[in-house]
């Protein structure tokens, strides 16, 4: 059955929502306040880098499924749904900043039929359903929470084959209509409470972040203890309990939704009286590994007046996001050491952080540099020349923090070669 589905925001949840709705053959409308990022979606430009997400949208517009206009009431007067899919930044405290929630409730409060459904995309805290509810002050409006899940590299699919769709309501009536919209999507739906939904957004990014962090705790044993921790991460992995997603050490863990979810969950629970130690320790690891990472490139040149080249600048392989990007984290210690970063990004094309110069190619950074850092794990930094590398730098020091590339190939050729967690 098709819907009218409103989608209040074009972000990459909000962008990925509504090309995906249009997808499975609703008729969608997408709104944002910015007119020059409106124009350039109707003529099917995207402006985040995602897999396959710029031909569907260009399916949504050609089969007239999605369309874009500019101000949330021109979207929402018809519809059967609304899903905000607003920005939720991080407050100093660590909390969520609702303004823009709140402000998108109110807004489009006038312009809802009696019988419309208003839902929450956005990773919001516990209590945020109830929000939407005072600020449209709508008693006829149900608001339901159905939270995101998406990668960035990955959100076509995460969205279109999910590992299950959680969608929170008192109002079991609105739920099922919430799940209707999923019809042709083969997943578990689990239907419960706003809070309970809210909750396990945060919950599941969490345990990501936690088996992160201590898959890089268990780097650092291993290095002190002579190990392999790809081995050792091997043998865990086969574990069914444990399985091997999310077991590969780093130079730290980043992104839009990591740091922000973690430090928001601790504030959380500090707000409900609880102190999360166990999540601030996973934060507080992380952060110690970026100057791991740093201490590697100490270790082989004098930083004060070296130049570092750095493969990788988005938080991940996939997507041109910088956002608390593990990189860019390193970068900036380096810089702050006083060594002159040179940094290339298959997907990023500018930085604006003083001392890092973005380069056209992993050549050009790697040009008389006294260091090598593999920072995002780019199947492209596999496959480069590695003579032709040795031949421009002016000492030949790789620390791989992503352990990418082939350890005896790169000493082959005269490097000395540190990776995260072997030897």
């Amino acid at each position: 059955m098709t819907s009218k589905i409103a989608v209040i925001g074009t972000g990459y949840v909000g962008l990925t929502t509504g090309a995906c709705f249009a997808h499975l053959g609703h008729e969608v409308i997408c709104a944002d306040i910015v007119p020059e990022k409106v124009e350039m979606l109707r003529k099917g430009e995207v402006p985040i880098h995602e897999a396959g997400l710029p031909e569907l949208v260009r399916e949504g517009i050609d089969s007239g499924r999605l369309t874009f206009v500019l101000g949330a009431e021109h979207a929402v007067g018809d519809a059967d749904f609304v899903y905000l899919c607003v920005p939720t930044p991080q407050s100093a405290d660590g909390s969520a900043d609702l303004s823009y929630l709140q402000s998108a409730a109110a807004e489009i409060s006038p312009h809802l039929q009696v019988g419309a459904v208003v839902v929450n995309k956005s990773t919001v805290p516990v209590g945020s359903t109830r929000l939407v509810e005072q600020a449209m002050q709508r008693s006829d409006i149900p608001v339901v929470s159905n939270p995101e899940f998406l990668r960035e590299g990955t959100a076509v699919d995460d969205f279109l084959n999910p590992d299950r769709v959680v969608i929170g309501a008192d109002d079991q009536a609105a739920a099922g209509r919430v799940a209707s919209l999923y019809l042709g999507v083969r997943a578990p739906v689990m239907v419960t409470d706003p809070a309970s939904a809210e909750t396990c957004k945060y919950a599941a990014n969490a345990f990501l972040a936690t088996k992160l962090s201590f898959t890089n705790a268990i780097a650092a044993v291993c290095e002190a203890v002579g190990a392999d921790v790809n081995d050792v991460l091997l043998g865990m992995g086969y574990d069914h309990r444990i399985g091997h997603e999310f077991l590969r050490p780093g130079p730290g863990w980043g992104g839009s939704c990591f740091p922000k979810d973690s430090r928001a969950i601790i504030s959380i629970a500090e707000d409900a009286g609880y102190d999360f130690a166990l999540m601030r320790g996973v934060v507080t690891v992380n952060d110690e590994q970026f100057e791991r990472i740093v201490r590697k490139v100490g270790s082989v040149t004098k930083l004060d007046g070296a130049t570092v080249a750095l493969l990788g600048l988005a938080f991940k392989a996939g997507t041109d996001d910088t956002r608390e990007s593990p990189a860019l984290a390193v970068a900036r210690r380096l810089i702050a050491a006083g060594a002159t970063v040179r940094g290339y990004d298959p997907a990023v094309k500018s930085v604006d952080i003083d001392g890092l110069e973005v380069v056209d190619d992993a050549y050009a950074a790697c040009e008389g540099a006294n260091a090598l850092v593999v920072a995002t794990e780019w199947d492209d930094f596999k496959w480069l020349d590695l003579d032709k590398i040795a031949d421009s730098m002016a000492d030949k020091h790789v620390i791989d923090a992503r352990n990418l590339l082939d350890r005896g190939a790169v000493r082959r050729r005269g490097f000395t070669y540190q990776g995260v967690g072997r030897n």
